[in-house]
């Protein structure tokens, strides 16, 4: 970990603490038919991890990844007991109807939003991640196709902030059509122009669980004894579709993809570029 030191000392990279992990595995090949010429089979696998980190040595509280060119708020806090990828910021409540402004919840009940009413709001890791694989073969038709999800993560969703913040004079969504304009307006979307309606909160918190038909194979084998003159055993015209189907209720392009690939700030999305559709044409030849 990169550690703060008082200044003017630099910052120092060191072991600085200890976490643990365990989790659990669980898979089932089966043959499903095999009777004359057709054969069905599955793979199927599920999983879950849960990690926690146990201890720090120099500080206690570490801030992770900011997520607003209009805000220098951070959105991750580790901590002792905690697991990695927490959400920190405020419960949004809604937007007040008199005055246009987000609702923050007084957590400490003294009277005003501050640092003191931030908790954990989301967790990006997920309960359980699961895939299986479905093959169909039928004198020489083979389908295979791959389903993947995952259940029980949290997405914060950075990338609407630029979309609906209107914090600049960038294009946004639609949805700042139902923004509030006057006094008793009922309405999800704040004013415009305001930046503590950006402040990190469970407004950008949504459900990152997903099914995914993450891929579609359709081939062909081709055998026969004038291929086997030639030397070639088969020749398989195949057809191949990626990333095709995708079963959500997160409204950004792609629950699936980071931001960040390290562990301290999963599930940032953030202008993220999402999985490719693809549609794939080939030839295998076996000699």
């Amino acid at each position: 970990m990169s550690v703060p030191l008082p200044a003017p000392n630099p910052n120092i990279i060191r072991n600085e603490g200890e976490m643990s992990n365990w989790g659990l595995e669980f898979a089932l090949s089966s043959v499903n038919f095999d009777r004359k010429n057709f054969r069905w089979t599955t793979d199927f696998n599920i999983s879950m991890n849960r990690n926690k980190l146990e201890k720090l040595t120099l500080k206690n509280v570490y801030y992770y990844t900011q997520t607003s060119e209009a805000l220098s708020e951070y959105v991750v806090r580790m901590t002792p007991g905690q697991p990695l990828s927490r959400f920190w910021g405020y419960t949004a409540e809604g937007v007040d109807p008199e005055t246009g402004m987000v609702i923050y919840k007084d957590l400490n009940g003294d009277g005003k939003i501050s640092d003191a009413d931030k908790h954990y709001i989301g967790d990006a890791n997920p309960d359980f991640t699961f895939g299986m694989t479905n093959t169909l073969s039928w004198k020489g038709l083979n389908l295979s196709f791959l389903i993947t999800g995952s259940v029980g993560n949290d997405i914060y969703n950075a990338s609407k902030i630029e979309m609906v913040g209107m914090y600049n004079g960038n294009n946004q969504i639609t949805d700042v059509l139902r923004r509030w304009r006057v006094p008793g307006m009922v309405t999800d979307i704040p004013k415009a122009g305001e930046l503590d309606n950006l402040k990190a909160s469970t407004r950008w918190v949504e459900d990152g669980s997903y099914l995914k038909i993450k891929n579609i194979t359709l081939s062909y084998d081709i055998t026969g004894p004038k291929l086997k003159k030639a030397n070639i055993s088969r020749i398989q015209p195949y057809i191949t579709l990626d990333n095709m189907i995708t079963i959500t209720g997160y409204s950004g392009y792609d629950p699936e993809m980071s931001q960040y690939t390290n562990a301290t700030s999963m599930g940032i999305d953030w202008g993220t570029y999402p999985c490719v559709k693809t549609v794939l044409f080939g030839v295998n030849v076996d000699f």
